[in-house]
């Protein structure tokens, strides 16, 4: 969505010396992109761009040993075991990747995975004794159990083992288990760091089953990873990046039952998928289960042999996605509308309280009003005995984990990291909470400003939207966290055309130096309008659409377009303008002038020697990105 009512702040990209990464075959704007990223060598470039055999995770995980003889002496004996999972879409994923191994395997393994309303998160000393009571001797945790300290001492008293794969932050106390299979335990470079909990659960399972001679076990292993990994927005580096790309492109001919539903329901055909496809379609299906209903149905799902339960499983999924987009969409008109009916100004955090809102999806709103506001946001409902139960989302930059320590004391439980976090409240401290996290908050938006920031990693001619830039495009997928599609923009683009389409969308047909390209504007408001000429930022997709492929612009910020450009310092305002392809002028504050022009290898040349001085000379480049001079 492109937020049209608030002040955008533009901040485009450093200049770049010379010609990055000369030798690496790539359009010289994605290259760019790359350099900006801190990929400055052809051998960094490489590495990404080719797929790497992960190295062996015994050499990697200090506890995999011992965590596999136990698991295999487990499946040989054909032992009951538990999984003990998370109802999110990692959790999920995770636990039904490792049931159908363990399955294959030999051994009887059962799901055990808490209710998000009922038991709250992870392991509980309740669900240790239950599973003892039913024989279990042998649990598994994924994506969960280094801090369930009290059920981890219960399982300790009981006699029952305990392999732990998790990818929260450890606590200061080293957790209690025969094994630990986490991230943080690697060497500090190693391309396992970045795995999510369906990634640690993939890596006990190949390993297991190669080493028991039965790679066959995990034949629907990969699809499970491809889907966890991208809805749990793990980084797509090291290993997740060259097993997910690898898994990306068999997954549309998954063997797994659930998996197949799932895209069917989804209307993916038979296509290779992308990561947005797993974001957008297929994640969104499962997480919804976790969020409002009963996070059992998904392992059911991801674990049915039969396709015809598949597919009716699946529809259950749908239906409860249907009804959490909803939920959704309400509680969002709802905290709109208390903040624009409030006559004071706009806080600096958004807080928001009613009791009847639900806590499955109170996070998911957080984040939309993130987006809308730029700035921090909480939503609390109500958890029963005088107590709210809230979700926290953030823009980048503003450290939710760090502000709730900071008001720790004012709270009765709380977590997080930088971008999300949760806690639980008393009633009776939310307004002195609020007066707290609105002074961090403010602290925060004088120094970051309180627009919308928009920053574009390279400048692109329309004419510059083809195949090649496509090709290049499809060498960097996949997309993700820590890897994202790339933010573009464009200067000076005329509007040709516009049409509102239905769902408040606007269409754009653009048209510069005789060049013409489509884009689209989400969710963009009937009454305002748009400037005939513009700059925009955009990342670039393709349109399918009776049979005819399109590139497509999807517009994340435009502004008027002004041929000038001004550049604020300390000692006035240097006025640049664009003479010509190759040359700008620029004008101090004091009204003198200078004209630089720009060789086919990005070198500067002026006759007027001022332009040798380095805080001119800085100038100069900075002018040349914004007057679209250099990419």
């Amino acid at each position: 969505m492109v937020e049209v009512a608030r002040e955008q702040q533009w901040r485009l990209p450093h200049p770049i010396a010379g010609t990055p990464l000369a030798h690496v075959a790539l359009p010289l704007p994605l290259r760019a992109v790359l350099h900006r990223r801190g990929i400055a060598t052809t051998d960094q470039a490489e590495a990404l761009l080719c797929d790497q055999v992960p190295p062996s995770p015994h050499d990697h995980f200090p506890d995999l040993g011992k965590a596999l003889a136990r698991l295999e002496m487990a499946c040989r004996s054909g032992e009951a075991l538990a999984v003990c999972g998370d109802y999110d879409a990692d959790g999920m994923t995770s636990t039904a990747l490792l049931l159908r191994a363990f399955r294959f395997l030999g051994a009887c393994p059962k799901a055990a995975i808490p209710n998000r309303m009922d038991d709250g998160y992870g392991l509980n000393p309740g669900m240790v004794e239950q599973l003892h009571d039913e024989g279990i001797k042998l649990l598994i945790t994924v994506d969960n159990g280094v801090a369930a300290r009290e059920a981890l001492e219960r399982a300790a008293d009981l006699g029952v083992d305990v392999i732990l794969t998790d990818h929260h932050t450890l606590p200061d106390q080293p957790p209690k288990a025969m094994a630990l299979i986490h991230p943080a335990t690697t060497p500090e470079h190693s391309p396992y760091r970045g795995l999510a909990g369906v990634g640690l659960a993939y890596v006990v399972a190949r390993t297991l089953a190669v080493e028991m001679g039965r790679p066959e076990a995990i034949a629907s292993s990969r699809d499970l990873f491809c889907i966890g990994t991208v809805a749990d927005m793990a980084p797509l580096t090291g290993a997740n990046r060259t097993l997910l790309k690898e898994g990306l492109q068999h997954l549309h001919r998954s063997r797994c039952p659930g998996v197949q539903a799932l895209q069917q329901l989804a209307g993916l055909g038979d296509r290779p998928l992308v990561a947005d496809d797993i974001g957008f379609q297929l994640a969104p299906r499962i997480n919804a289960v976790g969020r409002i209903g009963d996070p059992g149905l998904v392992v059911e799902l991801l674990t049915a042999e039969d396709q015809d339960q598949a597919f009716e499983l699946g529809r259950r999924c749908d239906a409860l996605n249907r009804q959490r987009r909803e939920l959704c969409d309400a509680i969002e008109a709802e905290a709109i509308a208390l903040l624009d009916s409030d006559p004071s100004p706009l806080p600096s955090f958004l807080l928001l309280a009613q009791s009847h809102w639900h806590h499955g999806v109170i996070g998911i709103v957080a984040a939309r009003l993130v987006e809308r506001y730029q700035r921090p946001a909480a939503l609390l409902a109500a958890d029963g005995e005088g107590l709210m139960r809230a979700s926290v989302r953030a823009p980048e930059g503003f450290a939710v984990d760090q502000a709730l320590q900071h008001c720790g004391h004012l709270l009765e439980r709380f977590g997080g990291h930088p971008a999300a976090g949760g806690f639980t409240i008393r009633t009776s401290a939310v307004t002195e909470l609020h007066d707290d996290l609105n002074r961090l908050a403010s602290a925060w938006l004088d120094q970051r400003g309180q627009g919308l920031l928009v920053e574009p990693e390279a400048l692109l001619t329309l004419e510059e939207i083809n195949h090649d830039l496509w090709a290049g495009l499809q060498k960097l997928e996949p997309f993700g966290a820590g890897h994202p599609k790339p933010l573009f923009w464009s200067r000076g683009c005329r509007v040709s055309d516009q049409h509102t389409l239905r769902g408040g969308h606007r269409r754009l047909t653009l048209e510069q130096n005789g060049t013409e390209r489509q884009a689209i504007i989400w969710r963009w408001p009937a009454t305002a309008a748009i400037a005939q000429m513009i700059d925009l930022a955009y990342r670039v997709t393709q349109n399918h659409w009776r049979g005819e492929t399109r590139f497509q612009l999807e517009v994340q910020a435009l502004r008027t377009h002004h041929p000038a450009m001004e550049i604020h310092r300390v000692s006035g305002v240097y006025r640049m303008q664009r003479l010509g392809p190759n040359s700008l002028k620029l004008l101090n504050p004091a009204g003198e002038s200078m004209v630089c022009n720009i060789t086919d290898n990005g070198v500067l040349e002026s006759d007027d020697s001022r332009a040798q001085h380095p805080y001119v000379a800085g100038l100069l480049q900075e002018a040349c990105v914004g007057l679209g001079l250099r990419p």
